[in-house]
């Protein structure tokens, strides 16, 4: 067993494609087939009708990245079939995406449609871009984001509904009551102490939330 794939819990592990093929074949070629380096009319629309996507990234040592982008639907403008603008909002300031972005331009996207149960992936290229002119159509409530990442399509393909279908992500009859869910307050009291005050960092943030301060 090499270092890297190493567990603590198990030995029984695969370290190599060959295993790996072994236990689950190769993909069908309609499946391989789907793969395209471009939009078309039928992809665009998953890119025009999703207010949601998730942005995957990495550093150069492989620390990987996910990070939730979400706006009102379109937001992430189509440039032309191999280029789109994914406009960045204020946030934490981590700027984990972005920072992993200047040392390796490679990204992967996950565009999400509300009730649809097939998904839209691209992998390819990021660049990150203060061009005002680009930028601009990006505004909302009047505000421009001061940057954006551009994103240069390698692959493009959408995704098979099973793992919407078998979490029911979409059937209001499996969504889990907030109340009974930890807030944020309340997690970061876990990891702080009892001395940290839950209940007035969820107030002071739903607060700022009504405010829509920091949204754009």
């Amino acid at each position: 067993m090499t270092a890297h794939s190493a567990h603590r819990l198990t030995s029984k592990v695969i370290n190599s494609e060959e295993q790996l093929r072994a236990l689950i074949g190769t993909p069908a070629e309609l499946t391989c087939a789907k793969i395209s380096n471009r939009l078309n009319p039928m992809t665009r629309l998953f890119v025009e009708r999703s207010p949601f996507l998730c942005v995957a990234t990495s550093d150069l040592h492989g620390h990987c990245d996910l990070s939730p982008r979400g706006d009102p639907v379109g937001f992430v403008r189509i440039l032309d079939d191999r280029t789109l603008l994914v406009p960045e909002r204020p946030g934490n300031r981590l700027a984990d995406s972005l920072r992993n972005i200047l040392v390796n331009p490679h990204v992967g996207l996950l565009f999400i449609v509300p009730g649809v149960t097939e998904t839209f992936r691209v992998n390819g290229r990021a660049t990150i871009t203060v061009d005002a002119e680009l930028l601009a159509p990006c505004a909302v409530e009047g505000k421009p984001p001061a940057l954006g990442v551009l994103v240069d399509i390698d692959e493009a393909y959408t995704q098979c509904s099973k793992a919407f279908l078998r979490s029911h992500l979409w059937d209001p009859k499996h969504f889990v009551d907030p109340s009974t869910m930890p807030t944020g307050g309340q997690v970061r009291r876990a990891i702080q102490g009892e001395g940290f005050d839950a209940e007035a960092f969820d107030r002071e943030r739903e607060e700022r939330y009504g405010r829509r301060v920091g949204f754009y």
